[in-house]
């Protein structure tokens, strides 16, 4: 088994040089912890910027970090100081992290720094590179790295890569002004599997993919030229045990083992009995709606002036980029409005707003998170916002109310919070006054769904689910690519079709020999496709079965004069050429363990999904989910459903916002079966694109040539990308020149 190689802007250590040689310390945060457990197997590495100018440090200390890199399983990618410039502080943050967050006011486009960030971008494909062998996997994180999955998908062909965004991906609009759009997409693509936060920015991606790239998007695949790249949603969790287990144990403590902090802030409570506190933490960033907040909480003390003097706002927000003037723009301003409100609204014993700027080390986040009776976090546009779900799980007593703005990536997980919109002051100062009145057992009632729901999709299922649907993805990708029906092996189906006594084939219709239509109705077939069908059928000793899920009235309408067999609605109803219709018999197995595990993943990333279970059914229930969401979950569900299913006797039904299994004993397989009954043909051939045809291509015996058109997970032994190829291969078996045919065999 390879190693894993992770790939960030970051390395996941801080090295210091003191007189006395290189410190070494861990870095603290959610991807760092997430990926700890990964980093640490056997031979796998990180590969990350160190932190440091590369000009400013001598060459025998670079040799020495990279050594003692080695020893950390890292691997270093060195910047000088103008490419930190141009790179990190330019293109980074000041190109694509004020695009992404639609702050189009901020964004600058400057070709020099986006030159500088493709050299930065091939070095990292380089060190990548260097460090991969056959089997590894490679995982490829955020916006400074956007170029990075396709460089090293030159250089590793055949690697399994993995890309994640950690910040929003933009609506098509917004995307569309960047002028290296295509550049970019084209680099994401590069992966095997790219992942977002929510489906939104799963869905923003897809949509600037087809429209700027033209590349055909069906569901989360984008289909390549050479293969597919699959994208979808993976909400980055956090460490829940961790921050629930310390706030157990913070709860549990002695007034001597308290920390200082907290002993000030229940020496604070202790002063006023009724005092309520608000908690509002951040980075800062004109991202995360500081002002905004300031003012929203400015508002609820003129609407709500009961509150005066027994509810203060603590807020917490850590410096970022101090020597950017945009940000020191934004802390006067910051600094300005907080001593505005206090100067308003103050008393001697009593401050509205308490504003620290710093950080604080994690048992003090702690002990804020427990003690005070609200969070209010209210960014403009943030990824996914992790304090939300830090806040909640260090709610011990399940007390508390979390109040979420809707344009977190968060809100998408966690609509139990009070959703407000960021830029509505009196939205706020109405969810601050509705929190502070909320009963406790509701508050109780929301926590609980929101800590199971944190707890089960925490940080260590994120980095493996992530990396389970790579593996299954790259699996895929790898089988298909192995399988397909190339030119050699088309002229040695065709010599076998031509020297077999006798040949029977079995043929879908949508999606095999026609294409998918808008509406099936006017899928009707084409004299092309009635002339290759009559000459496959008059041929001596030759059977043709059109084995569909069409309905019986259409394949009459259509086929109804024409000497085929005919198997309509996945076998419900099959007509033996110039015979009459004739109905099939059910069947039934034991089946509900596998399938609830299935609709059991679907439920922890579908949010408001739930499963139904039946006397003989279970049914996974999506109208409460994102609508769009919903409906891709479901759409990959039949697929997964009716994949592991076949040869079983099951029946996968799609209704409204509902999808169910249940016993039925009707499928492709036992019908094409009950057709070969009938004679012992030489030659058996089956074609089909979808989960419907997978229990004929398992149920034919071992000399069938079965072939699955599209690149999906298949029994068949060969596949062919399109009804195009599929026509061609068909001329071929006819005698019919394959030369000028849309059939591409391994290109």
């Amino acid at each position: 088994m390879g190693k894993v190689i992770i790939a960030s802007n970051r390395l996941p250590l801080n090295i210091q040089i003191t007189e006395d040689g290189l410190t070494v310390t861990p870095s603290v945060g959610g991807l760092a912890t997430g990926l700890k457990p990964v980093h640490q197997q056997t031979g796998s590495v990180w590969i990350g910027w160190t932190g440091l100018p590369e000009d400013e440090v001598p060459p025998e200390r670079q040799q020495q970090i990279d050594e003692l890199l080695v020893s950390e399983q890292c691997g270093s990618v060195w910047m000088d100081h103008e490419e930190i410039e141009r790179v990190y502080y330019g293109f980074s943050n000041e190109t694509l992290w004020p695009l992404f967050h639609y702050f189009m006011e901020y964004v600058r486009f400057d070709p020099e720094n986006w030159a500088a960030y493709k050299r930065v971008n091939e070095r990292f494909a380089d060190a990548i590179a260097e460090q991969a062998e056959p089997g590894d996997t490679i995982w490829i994180h955020d916006y400074q790295l956007l170029l990075v999955p396709a460089l090293v998908r030159e250089r590793v062909p055949d690697a399994a890569i993995g890309f994640f965004l950690h910040i929003p991906f933009p609506s098509f609009e917004v995307f569309r002004t960047l002028p290296w759009r295509s550049e970019i997409l084209e680099g994401m693509l590069g992966a095997d599997l790219i992942g977002f936060h929510t489906h939104n920015y799963t869905r923003h991606f897809l949509s600037s993919v087809r429209r700027l790239l033209g590349y055909d998007v069906q569901e989360h695949r984008v289909h390549l030229p050479r293969r597919i790249a699959h994208a979808d949603s993976f909400p980055l969790g956090i460490d829940y045990q961790h921050f629930h287990q310390t706030a157990v144990q913070h709860a549990e403590r002695t007034r001597r083992e308290q920390s200082d902090i907290q002993k000030a802030l229940d020496r604070f409570l202790a002063a006023r009995e009724d005092l309520r506190l608000v908690l509002s933490i951040d980075r800062l960033d004109y991202t995360k709606g500081i002002a905004n907040r300031l003012r929203a909480f400015e508002r609820f003390l003129e609407r709500y002036p009961q509150y005066v003097g027994n509810v203060s706002l603590i807020m917490l927000t850590v410096p970022s980029r101090s020597a950017v003037p945009q940000y020191q723009r934004m802390k006067s301003e910051v600094d300005e409005l907080v001593g505005r409100i206090n100067g308003e609204y103050a008393s001697i014993d009593w401050h509205p707003v308490h504003y620290f700027y710093r950080s604080l080390p994690f048992d003090q986040l702690v002990d804020l998170y427990t003690t005070c009776d609200i969070a209010l976090l209210t960014p403009i546009r943030d990824g996914m916002n992790l304090v939300a779900k830090e806040y909640i799980a260090s709610r011990y007593n399940k007390r508390g109310v979390l109040i979420l703005s809707e344009m977190a990536g968060a809100a998408n997980e966690m609509s139990e919070a009070l959703l407000i919109n960021p830029n509505d002051a009196d939205d706020i100062a109405d969810a601050l006054h509705e929190a502070l009145t909320m009963p406790e057992t509701e508050q109780i009632e929301r926590n609980f769904i929101l800590q199971d729901r944190l707890e089960r999709y925490d940080i260590k299922k994120w980095s493996q689910d992530f990396r389970d649907s790579l593996k299954n993805v790259h699996a895929a990708q790898q089988r298909f690519l192995s399988r397909k029906l190339d030119p050699s092996e088309l002229t040695e189906l065709a010599s076998a079709f031509g020297e077999a006594e006798s040949r029977i084939l079995f043929l879908d219709y949508d999606g095999t020999l026609v294409g998918f239509r808008s509406q099936p109705e006017k899928a009707a077939p084409d004299p092309e496709l009635y002339a290759m069908l009559d000459q496959l059928a008059g041929m001596p000793n030759t059977r043709l079965v059109l084995i569909s899920g069409r309905d019986k009235g259409s394949f009459d309408r259509w086929f109804g004069n024409k000497p085929y067999t005919l198997v309509c609605e996945h076998g419900v109803w099959t007509r033996p050429a110039g015979g009459e219709w004739q109905q099939a018999d059910g069947l039934e197995t034991d089946w509900k363990p596998a399938v609830r595990q299935v609709l059991e993943l679907f439920t922890d990333r579908t949010p408001g999904s739930l499963i139904e279970e039946k006397d003989y059914g279970l049914a996974w229930h999506y109208r409460k989910a994102d609508p769009e969401l919903g409906t891709m979950r479901a759409n990959e569900l039949k697929d997964r459903l009716n994949f592991s299913l076949s040869g079983q006797n099951l029946e996968v039904l799609y209704g409204h916002k509902v999808v169910e299994v249940k016993n039925a004993g009707i499928n492709k397989g036992r019908a094409g079966m009950r057709v070969l009954e009938d004679g012992k043909e030489a030659f058996v051939l089956a074609v089909g694109d979808d989960w419907t045809d997978e229990t004929l291509f398992e149920a034919l015996p071992d000399r069938a040539h079965t072939i699955k058109v599209g690149m999906q997970n298949s029994f068949a032994k060969a596949n062919l990308e399109s009804p195009a190829e599929v026509r061609a291969m068909l001329q071929a078996l006819t005698g019919s020149t394959v030369e000028g045919t849309a059939f591409a065999g391994g290109a």
